[in-house]
């Protein structure tokens, strides 16, 4: 947990750096994602954060707060009860960093195999650490891109690949369709160079390319045409057309949000 909690503190502390110092009207800036600005974001984050913590350190209060929210009583972006939106953006990354902080308190002091509740499924702290890692990155690429500040790409894509390429099955479930049966494999380029690799050597079908544009991809931060992805059989072609890292409703743009 520590070592997950550490990356995610590094992503925090990039995505931080593009927004400290914002003027209120930059705040309120459009993003690449359709009807999100960077004020909105930031409360997205937050506010799942605030939920992770409290199932990682409350399940019955979780079980409260997703039954609340099941009913129609307040949607996630009001989960904590802050008044989140009627805060200007130094006072909306000042309560952030603490639902962020707090939420990593959580996790590290769980271990990586614990079942925590969730809003789908139950998930262990290992896979709901990594689920903050893949939001913050492809949340802080809309604000970054907003901004036209670099959003380097790091070793720390790894998470973010990982839940691409477990999320596979889900891509198609979350469709209505069928998980095709076969095997894929993955084998990505990473920042430093380093080779990734995912599924059997024997596998029906193969995914070649560069970390980044799989990240991309898989968080719908680009099209299947605008990334330079290989694709070799039918299985891979298919699930690239529709993948999709996050839950919710199923979405095939680059401005799609979780």
């Amino acid at each position: 947990m520590d070592a997950i909690c550490d990356d995610l503190q590094a992503e925090t502390d990039a995505l931080v750096a593009v927004v400290a110092g914002l003027s209120e009207e930059q705040w309120h800036l459009p993003t690449p994602a359709k009807g999100w600005d960077s004020h909105e974001t930031i409360i997205h984050l937050g506010m799942a954060d605030y939920a992770a913590r409290v199932a990682a350190v409350d399940a019955d209060e979780f079980g409260t707060l997703k039954q609340a929210m099941v009913a129609g009583e307040f949607d996630l972006h009001q989960a904590s009860g802050a008044d989140v939106h009627a805060m200007t953006g130094d006072e909306l990354l000042v309560w952030f960093k603490s639902e962020r902080a707090q939420m990593m308190a959580a996790f590290r002091a769980r271990a990586p195999k614990d079942r925590l509740p969730w809003f789908g499924p139950d998930m262990s702290t290992l896979s709901s650490a990594t689920a903050r890692m893949m939001e913050t990155w492809s949340h802080g690429s809309d604000v970054a891109s907003t901004f036209g500040v670099e959003w380097t790409a790091t070793d720390r894509l790894r998470h973010v690949a990982h839940i691409g390429v477990a999320t596979r099955g889900w891509s198609y479930i979350n469709r209505g369709l069928e998980v095709p049966s076969g095997t894929v494999r993955v084998e990505l380029t990473a920042p430093s160079g380093e080779e990734w690799t995912w599924g059997p050597e024997d596998a029906d079908a193969t995914v070649r390319g560069t970390a980044l544009d799989f990240c991309l991809l898989a968080t719908q931060r680009r099209h299947r045409s605008e990334v330079a992805l290989s694709a070799e059989g039918e299985l891979a072609e298919d699930w690239l057309n529709i993948a999709q890292a996050f839950a919710g409703p199923a979405t095939d743009t680059r401005s799609a949000v979780d």
